[in-house]
């Protein structure tokens, strides 16, 4: 056996960046699903036995949809969805699922270990927003009637930018402190969904080998960015000189426990010290892991890259705002209550969110993983994504490009949903690179689960729980156009992308074609009009003012923000 560990002390720990432990935050931001029965109220218990049930029903630990379904009684279409998310927040990109095309996902299946684990952490609750001291100062600025109102949401996106109020939401950092205290919490459990028995002295002992060790990086990482690459195993004093030739030998799940415990009580320590130096500190505009900043300047266009590898936009007002790969620092953007603006944000991404933003349109790139989409109104999101979930949004419409179905979760009002209809010079060249497929395109596909989720802490009514999210409506093909990415910020084209990857449906396509011909024959109808100089400047004014009317009621006004210069 691997001798005991030397205790490490917390501040042995804490002062060197690359030993402090770190909680993924992918599968807590992009990983939970409202669905009631992937929530136990004992989950040790209930998960120990639903491991034996589903080894039972696999012959090499892995499991596909079918199998889901029996072991947790959920329905087919379900059981996909919680292998297309375990894909989507996985954190080796050499696990068989990961790497699997669109079509073999389920019949690579998702490995038993993962699965439990997984379903583990639906039982996590997330931080509440901190009480507002001015309740009369955001009722004024939010009608009651409102559908974020009441027990579904605790602010909205308009209350956060209007009442000075973005400091009452928990910040990275606080949210990073939850997620360890949350592991710290249920170690003991999660490790016993990992351990295997083996004989010692006439006592049966709890061990992890070296490829179960390896799953827990499902959920944990050490230092700001990670891996890298190196497995997760090569950061302990367990496995770390292992021969790669020669099994390892397993070591005692309480060494484990004890180790790990050790480090997070080391990283809760350090987050604490952080934060209070920051505290009685200069405050940095830009310390995104110790406290987000306010947005509520009229265009305060604050952008920043955390030390934990994301790219942080946040509080843009009335302005447009552009960046391209060489200028996204990390594989992860976060756009944060940016109002009346335009943002393009084109560039090869892994995660993306987008939350509480209003009346703007924002455009990703391509995003490989996932996509979130949260607490926005009359927000237009344009993106390629290998999967997207909309949450607490009203009057949103999406122009989507995404291999998986969209989710809807949440008090979500007047959404809708179009094919992708835009493209920008290296667009394809960025679906290439993190994995999204042209010619699959489940825009017209979404997939509505609970309007209450059960992961936010907050007390609802009984029956609630029960009642299904608003659903999308399709954008009328009539109403539909093409969006120009703008590139009045000059260069050359470096990419090959001449047109719109997704193929348009037929619909759509035959409008479009309408809509240019009818266009054709009015250009020639005003060219070959018998009139006047004066009437042809009335009939120019006329179709001025019809014009701006409609870059008003369309929306469309914000992409003008570009010419106003900074």
């Amino acid at each position: 056996m691997t001798e005991p560990t030397e205790p490490c002390t917390s501040s042995s720990l804490a002062r060197d960046s690359s030993t402090v432990i770190h909680p993924r935050r992918e599968p807590f931001e992009h990983g939970l699903l409202p669905i009631p029965r992937l929530i136990f109220s004992d989950p040790a218990q209930t998960l120990i036995s639903l491991k034996r049930k589903l080894l039972q029903l696999s012959s090499n630990q892995r499991v596909d949809s079918a199998a889901i379904s029996e072991a947790l009684q959920i329905s087919i279409e379900h059981a996909r969805l919680v292998i297309d998310t375990l894909a989507s927040i996985l954190h080796s990109d050499s696990e068989p699922l990961v790497a699997a095309k669109l079509d073999e996902a389920d019949s690579v299946g998702v490995d038993v270990h993962d699965l439990v684990l997984f379903l583990y952490i639906q039982s996590y609750k997330r931080l509440l927003p901190r009480t507002h001291k001015d309740s009369a100062a955001v009722a004024d600025v939010w009608p009651s009637t409102s559908a974020f109102d009441g027990y579904l949401s605790a602010l909205s996106p308009l209350q956060l930018v209007r009442s000075n109020s973005r400091r009452f939401m928990p910040s990275q950092t606080d949210e990073e402190a939850h997620q360890l205290s949350f592991l710290q919490k249920h170690l003991a459990n999660i490790l016993s969904l990992l351990a295997e028995p083996v004989d010692g002295e006439g006592v049966e002992l709890l061990v992890l080998t070296m490829e179960r060790f390896e799953r827990l990086g499902f959920l944990i990482q050490f230092g700001d960015k990670g891996s890298e690459g190196n497995f997760f195993s090569q950061f302990s004093p367990f496995f770390a000189n292992s021969d790669p030739d020669m099994p390892a030998v397993p070591v005692p799940v309480a060494q484990v426990q004890d180790w790990l415990l050790q480090n997070i009580a080391a990283a809760l320590e350090y987050i604490s010290e952080r934060t209070s130096s920051k505290e009685n500190g200069p405050a940095s505009p830009s310390d995104h892991d110790v406290a987000m900043t306010d947005a509520c300047g009229a265009s305060v266009n604050k952008v920043s890259t955390s030390t934990r590898g994301a790219s942080f936009i946040e509080g843009i007002s009335k302005s447009s705002y552009m960046k391209h790969a060489p200028d996204i620092k990390g594989s992860t953007v976060k756009v944060l209550n940016c109002h009346e603006s335009a943002i393009y944000i084109l560039a090869p991404l892994r995660y993306a969110t987008v939350y509480g933003c209003s009346d703007a349109t924002i455009v990703l790139g391509a995003v490989g993983k996932a996509v979130r989409v949260e607490h926005c109104e009359r927000v237009h999101v344009i993106v390629a994504a290998k999967h997207i979930c909309i949450a607490n949004c009203r009057e949103c419409v999406f122009f989507l490009g995404v291999n998986r179905q969209p989710l809807i979760v949440g008090d979500n009002h007047k959404l809708q949903v179009a094919p992708y209809n835009t493209f920008y010079s290296q667009l394809e060249e960025h679906m290439n690179e993190v994995g999204i497929v042209p010619t699959v395109n489940r825009w017209d596909e979404p997939l509505a689960l609970g309007m209450v989720d059960p992961h936010d802490s907050l007390s609802h009514p009984a029956g609630v729980s029960d009642v299904q999210a608003e659903s999308a409506m399709q954008v009328d093909p009539d109403q539909f156009t093409n969006f120009v990415i703008p590139n009045w910020f000059g260069g050359e084209s470096t990419g090959s992308t001449k047109s719109n990857p997704f193929t348009l449906p037929d619909a759509y396509m035959a409008s479009q074609n309408k809509n240019q011909k009818n266009l054709g024959e009015i250009r020639q109808l005003l060219r070959e009009a018998p009139l006047e100089e004066s009437r042809k400047r009335e009939l120019s004014s006329a179709l001025h003012v019809y014009f701006r009317d409609w870059l008003y009621a369309s929306g469309n006004i914000r992409q003008l923000y570009f010419l106003q210069g900074d």
